[in-house]
């Protein structure tokens, strides 16, 4: 039977259920369990793929297309598993569901209700996904952890607050555990911790029947005795069963927190862990996960020298909105032994209309992206900042400076090598500007025009390197592979009809699709490191393997490759 662990939050949202979750998810897979994971979204949308990143973060893309929220990396990266768009629920794909169960009559006679029906649906959804295997092995996965989005008491996540209700007693008490993640702020000149807030948080718990197991308490200090011993009187649980998780300095030291406040003992007792059959080689298996992660952690601390990257995007507002780029861009520090300093800059603060406009950060962002070790620019739609991004690709490439362009950033740095090494001076993207007469980006035939929801070019898909790229520093990257499977997300892409004109020019397109005819990866003759990809190679970062091409911008860096 498998054993499910829910993580709610109270008080605020974005108080860090998603890394509380996957640390609990790490501690369990280094007792050689396996560990599945499920993230419920209360939004109507039916997934993540049309939101704004600056009104909910980055949209992670899985291997099979799905767009789903950024926790589902988080997952990922701290479980070292590949999820499916199963993993994500949100009140759209329930609701969906629901209705397309009724119009085709499967609820015949039957008021279709909130309760019974779209719980039920969700409990069943919940079953579906724990019974799916995780690995190779093709066995059940033995937990499966479900972050409850949201706050407890808001109006949308009451169904699915209920459904975890009754789905306790569907599964039996030993099966079933919750963490409630509250928030422990401190007020005033001296700093006082105040448990009002986790108070009332619980009491909306309980009061939706739920009772919480631990209480885990976010705060920006390490929690005080007396305060530790409050909430457990007023919230009706031993002390032990409250954790004090203070902010550290990565969140690769939140396991190691958690496991020093004794959850894993906890859980074991909790949950009966320890009657869950698990073999030698996976009781290694972790016991090495686990020697790793704390040899990470410690490696973390004693980092002295800095690589500066400038990340040149246009959701720079909202760090979240580039998630995955800023993991991938630590993972591959720490794999160099360098500590990670970015400077954070706003395309459009490059352009022109900023030095009339806001002189001082037009000359700040330039003196950032001067001073820079590595420049990165990321992906993103529209025109905005488009023309300061390629200010940044021209600066990379006349300079030598390490060049990394991600999606769009690839399609800037080809605008960029159009215009001022190939004469073209007109060149854009038909994205940017419709009626451009050279269009050296274009839409692609097979993507819908009147539908934007997972219509775009989405998942896993296969880059091979052509003849002839033997001496590729990319392909050497990827350890002289003939071909790479990566995730993508994109609508435009590089015009086939120019191809000849840049590789004569020296801009090698060194990896295509199965077909040739789609340009994937490109990378410029006699610079340092100057790469564009039209995946995403930081949907598959991990921190103990960080993707290859970030690899390549950070060893460039700092002179290392």
């Amino acid at each position: 039977m498998t054993k499910y662990i829910v993580v709610s939050g109270g008080v605020i949202s974005g108080i860090g259920k998603g890394v509380i979750a996957s640390s609990t998810g790490t501690l369990l897979k280094s007792l050689g369990l396996r560990v599945t994971a499920i993230k419920i979204d209360p939004y109507l949308n039916i997934d993540a793929g049309l939101m704004s990143p600056l009104d909910h973060g980055e949209v992670f893309v899985l291997n099979d297309g799905g767009e789903v929220d950024l926790d589902l990396g988080n997952y990922e990266r701290f479980l070292d598993v590949e999820l499916s768009r199963i993993n994500n629920i949100t009140t759209g794909k329930i609701y969906s569901e629901v209705i397309e169960k009724e119009r085709r009559g499967d609820y015949l006679g039957k008021t279709v209700q909130v309760v019974p029906h779209v719980t039920d649906a969700i409990q069943n959804w919940v079953e579906r996904v724990a019974a799916m295997p995780i690995d190779d092995s093709g066995e059940q996965p033995d937990v499966c952890i479900i972050e409850l989005g949201g706050t407890v008491g808001d109006i949308e996540s009451a169904p699915f607050v209920e459904a975890m209700r009754q789905f306790q007693f569907r599964v039996g008490h030993d099966n079933f555990c919750l963490i409630h993640v509250s928030l422990v702020p401190v007020v005033g000149s001296v700093g006082e911790q105040k448990t009002k807030p986790t108070q009332m948080s619980v009491r909306d718990l309980r009061g939706a029947g739920l009772s919480p197991d631990l209480i885990a308490c976010r705060s920006s200090t390490p929690l005080d005795e007396g305060v530790r011993g409050k909430i457990s009187m007023f919230c009706h649980v031993a002390p032990e069963q409250v954790l004090a998780v203070r902010d550290v300095s990565s969140v690769y030291h939140v396991p190691v927190l958690l496991r020093e406040n004794g959850v894993v003992d906890f859980f074991r007792k909790r949950l009966n862990l320890d009657n869950i059959k698990v073999s030698d080689e996976r009781r290694l298996a972790g016991k090495e996960l686990w020697n790793k992660w704390t040899a990470l952690t410690s490696s973390y601390e004693r980092l002295f020298d800095t690589v500066k990257i400038a990340l040149v995007g246009k959701y720079t507002d909202l760090h979240d909105s580039y998630i995955s780029v800023y993991k991938a861009l630590e993972h591959a520090s720490l794999g160099c032994r360098r500590k990670l300093e970015i400077k954070w800059i706003e395309a459009s603060d490059l352009e022109s209309e900023t030095l009339k406009t806001n002189p001082i950060k037009y000359h700040e962002s330039w003196q950032n992206l001067c001073s820079a070790d590595g420049i990165l620019v990321p992906g993103g739609f529209g025109g905005r900042g488009v023309e300061g991004m390629i200010m940044a690709a021209k600066w990379a490439r006349e300079n030598k400076i390490p060049y990394l362009g991600i999606c769009l950033g690839m399609q800037i740095a080809v605008i960029e090598f159009a215009r001022h090494m190939c004469g073209m001076k007109e060149a854009n993207s038909a994205e940017l500007d419709p009626d451009t007469p050279t269009p050296v980006v274009v839409y692609m035939p097979e993507i819908s025009k009147t539908h934007m929801g997972g219509t775009m070019r989405l998942g896993l898909r296969p880059t091979v390197f052509q003849p002839n790229t033997e001496t590729s520093k990319v392909r050497k990257l990827y350890n002289d592979l003939p071909s790479v499977d990566e995730r993508h997300r994109h609508r435009y892409e590089v015009n086939p009809e120019h191809v000849s004109t840049f590789e004569s020019n020296g801009l090698k397109f060194i990896g295509r699709d199965e077909s040739g005819e789609r340009m994937e990866i490109v990378e410029l003759d006699d610079h340092p490191f100057f790469v564009g990809c039209q995946y995403h190679p930081e949907y598959l970062t991990r921190p103990l393997k960080p993707a290859p091409l970030f690899h390549g911008l950070i060893a460039a860096s700092i002179g290392q490759l």
